[in-house]
């Protein structure tokens, strides 16, 4: 489905989209635990008939693209509920940290799919927000939580793989709020002591 097509669908009814959103956290428990899951499971599983999932998706892949659109919005949202533009870049890092990895917690499943060509929306929000991480760790150099002249992309690479390892920790019950204050002290002070390399 195009981008064109999917901003043209109709709002759904308040009661279809509670039905909707079952089906989609439903869908994401299954899968987590059992990719191979059949729509009949994952229809059991949100407590509505199979005919009810088919009619809001029309096949099993429909489904688990509404699914990887889903957890992209989560995501988008997530960033942006930690006003990255206009908080100060410190307290904005953790809590977008924080939100992230509560997004990528819950949505383990549809946050690990691949979002390139056959899922043009959720790529778009992806590049949304890696646009605005790039923004705030510009922001967090000129405010000196960053060191003057560290390569930021690299530095932003580093911060997603600690945001990577630390859901793998959140996803086995780790404290949110621990592992984002983790995932920051680790990316602002290392694992090196201080003066270590004039001891080298």
């Amino acid at each position: 489905m195009t981008v064109q097509k999917r901003q043209t669908k109709r709002p759904l009814r308040a009661d279809s989209e509670r039905t909707v959103r079952a089906i989609l956290e439903a869908a994401e428990r299954v899968l987590a635990a059992n990719p191979a899951a059949t729509m009949e499971q994952l229809a059991r599983a949100a407590g509505v008939a199979r005919t009810t999932v088919h009619r809001r998706f029309a096949t099993r892949e429909a489904l688990l693209d509404e699914l990887t659109d889903w957890a992209a919005r989560q995501f988008a949202e997530a960033v942006d509920a930690a006003r990255p533009d206009a908080a100060p870049p410190l307290v904005a890092l953790y809590q977008i940290t924080a939100n992230v990895l509560r997004v990528k917690t819950d949505w383990s499943f549809a946050m690990n799919r691949p979002v390139e060509d056959s899922h043009p929306e959720a790529a778009r929000m992806h590049a949304e927000v890696r646009a605005t991480c790039v923004r705030l760790f510009r922001r967090a150099q000129e405010a000196g939580v960053l060191r003057p002249g560290i390569d930021l992309d690299w530095t932003r690479r580093v911060y997603y793989a600690l945001i990577h390892e630390a859901a793998k920790e959140g996803a086995g019950g780790e404290d949110i709020d621990a592992l984002a204050t983790r995932v920051v002290d680790t990316l602002l002070r290392g694992a090196g002591a201080p003066g270590g390399l004039a001891g080298a």
